[in-house]
């Protein structure tokens, strides 16, 4: 029988008062009986809404039918066929303002909780399900990845499937890009994208990681190497600043940095000697995903007072509600309309207090939002010892600078033809945070496989097969 409630199943979750203290998964998943019951909502539309709202592509209510009547692994291999990370996108994917939005039980109550049956399932094949096997065969040609985040590894395994020979180039010394120095633990365990990651490498990916593109080798290179085609996808990681005084003073971090030390250097485990203040007291600038991720891993540091610092009010902030909720639960603080004016240091040049200015909201601006506006006379300071700046960040410079006829725009991103994601350079393409600015896991993922399908029937036309 269907399951005809208005309500999602509820997710089980870690107390907050005890997982605000910790670095482990705030969700703990479905159990099968909860999977079955939540994927019973499902109305199986004959339209299929909800695979429109998905940027992969996903066939949703066929995956969901499987869960259903209990037939996880089959679940997952529809998944599989077009989402190459799924315990991934299970977890961090705004589903509210994608796939779920359009699902008709959202009309009348509660959408069907698509991401969690998609962590679900993803999480049941690690657990119980068989090897992956892959029967297509090498076609003999070779392509080479920029970049081991979202959408390079998203656009390496579609390739290898096709039966490219694909080499992937990571910067850092660990593949997954924004998925393991941004995304906290608590919020993306770091073994599950390794087991995704490690999926890829059982396909025939090779990925090679301390490799500075553009300084270790050109994109010309990598064509002289007999890479018939290069992708890039080298993510937004060049933080901004508000250009107030005090930036330079210490405690003040931008969010890029705080979270690497965190995240990728395991700066909240003990055994790891990586450096990093333990703030008392925390002003984190900016009402993103970022900024939420922040606030909650300085709480998690051991932090009494942190602050999200925000110019515009709560309906505005681009952070998904549910991180929202989550961050006030653990008790976040929330300093809205609200923007920062300086950052004050004592005597040995490290932070002591972030100076604010109160701001109202007056007619919409260029994004639709109601802009904010400062209230004069309105300063006021709060006593901080570290700040963390998190207000978005733009593509780094150093491959658009090292390759002739990449064209980028004024923000810095690489140019594309949204159609096929090439570039302004022949036999490349480029898609992610590099193309768009900072975004989602997912979108890059959407422009990863496009630029996949691009690059074949690039390297497949006349004249290159």
């Amino acid at each position: 029988m269907p399951n005809m409630s208005k309500v999602k199943t509820p997710m089980p979750e870690q107390d907050p008062n005890v997982r605000n203290k910790n670095f482990e998964e705030v969700s703990l998943g479905y159990t099968e009986e909860m999977a079955m019951e939540e994927a019973k909502r499902c109305l199986n539309c004959k339209n299929k809404p909800c695979v429109s709202g998905c940027p992969v592509g996903v066939r949703i209510p066929e995956f969901i039918g499987c869960v259903a009547s209990g037939d996880m692994e089959n679940a997952y291999k529809i998944i599989k066929t077009t989402n190459s990370l799924p315990a991934v996108c299970g977890r961090v994917c705004p589903q509210e303002s994608q796939c779920e939005q359009k699902c008709v039980r959202g009309i009348k109550g509660e959408p069907v909780g698509i991401g969690r049956l998609e962590r679900y399932v993803a999480d049941w094949h690690m657990k119980h399900g068989g090897a992956e096997t892959f029967e297509e065969k090498p076609n003999g040609h070779k392509v080479a990845v920029i970049g081991a985040g979202p959408a390079g590894l998203t656009c390496a395994g579609d390739l290898a499937a096709l039966g490219y020979s694909v080499t992937v180039f990571e910067a850092l010394h660990t593949a997954g890009g924004v998925l393991m120095y941004g995304i906290p633990q608590f919020r993306l365990p770091k073994e599950i994208v390794q087991k995704e990651i490690d999926g890829l490498k059982d396909k025939g990916v090779d990925i090679r990681t301390d490799m500075v593109m553009g300084k270790v080798l050109s994109v010309d290179e990598l064509f002289e190497m007999g890479y018939e085609a290069v992708f890039i996808g080298t993510g937004a990681g060049l933080p901004s600043f508000m250009n107030i005084p005090g930036e330079e003073l210490v405690g003040t971090y931008s969010a890029n940095e705080f979270l690497t030390r965190v995240n990728l250097m395991k700066a909240y485990l003990d055994e790891y000697d990586t450096p990093i203040i333990r703030p008392k007291n925390v002003a984190v600038v900016g009402g993103g995903n970022v900024a939420m991720d922040a606030a909650r891993t300085a709480k998690r540091l051991g932090a009494e007072n942190v602050y999200i610092v925000y110019r515009r009010a709560e309906e505005q902030m681009p952070a998904r509600k549910e991180e929202i909720h989550h961050a006030k639960e653990e008790g976040i603080l929330f300093n809205l309309l609200r923007n920062p004016v300086a950052i004050h240091g004592d005597e040995n040049g490290r932070v002591r207090s972030i100076e604010c200015i109160e701001m109202e909201l007056g007619e919409p601006d260029a994004s639709g939002r109601r802009k904010p506006v400062p209230k004069e006379g309105s300063n006021f300071e709060i006593p901080v010892d570290c700040v963390v700046m998190a207000i978005g960040n733009s593509p780094n410079p150093l491959i658009r600078s090292t390759t002739e006829g990449l064209e980028a725009n004024r923000k810095g991103c690489i140019v594309v033809d949204e159609a096929t994601m090439a570039t302004t350079r022949e036999g490349v393409y480029a898609a992610g945070d590099a193309v768009s600015g900072a975004a989602t896991v997912i979108l890059a993922m959407g422009g990863g496989k496009e630029a996949a399908r691009s690059i074949h029937q690039y390297i497949q036309a006349e004249g290159k097969s």
